[in-house]
């Protein structure tokens, strides 16, 4: 059985995983060994991240319409509490869309969710 030389796909691998690192500092950015650490890392980073960039902003979101609702003389939970009685599917993505841009609508779903 013959031998087999890797040179041309060894140097294919490294070069592909140098350009992945590209814009990372110090040898991470060109040293193999340590570009693959950084790269496993960074990987394992996004994908966490990825996770925690939803409960960010669902927070975010939250408190933009308490923010809004506390001003109009409602808790954030009643408001919730409410618009889920009077069957008003509305999530809080959009519910804090209307606080920032449109008030004077999140205002009317507010005394909706009043009744």
């Amino acid at each position: 059985m013959s031998r087999i030389k890797r040179a041309v796909q060894a140097r294919k691998h490294r070069k592909n995983i140098t350009k992945l690192t590209k814009g990372f500092k110090y040898g991470r950015k060109s040293k193999f060994k340590l570009a693959k650490d950084a790269l496993r890392h960074a990987w394992t980073y996004a994908y966490r991240d990825r996770k925690n960039k939803k409960r960010t902003f669902r927070n975010l979101w939250n408190l933009q319409i308490n923010a809004l609702a506390r001003q109009n003389g409602i808790t954030y939970s009643r408001l919730i509490n409410g618009l889920k009685k009077n069957k008003i599917e509305l999530d809080r993505k959009v519910l804090s869309e209307l606080a920032n841009t449109y008030p004077e609508v999140f205002v009317r779903v507010l005394e909706e969710a009043k009744k």
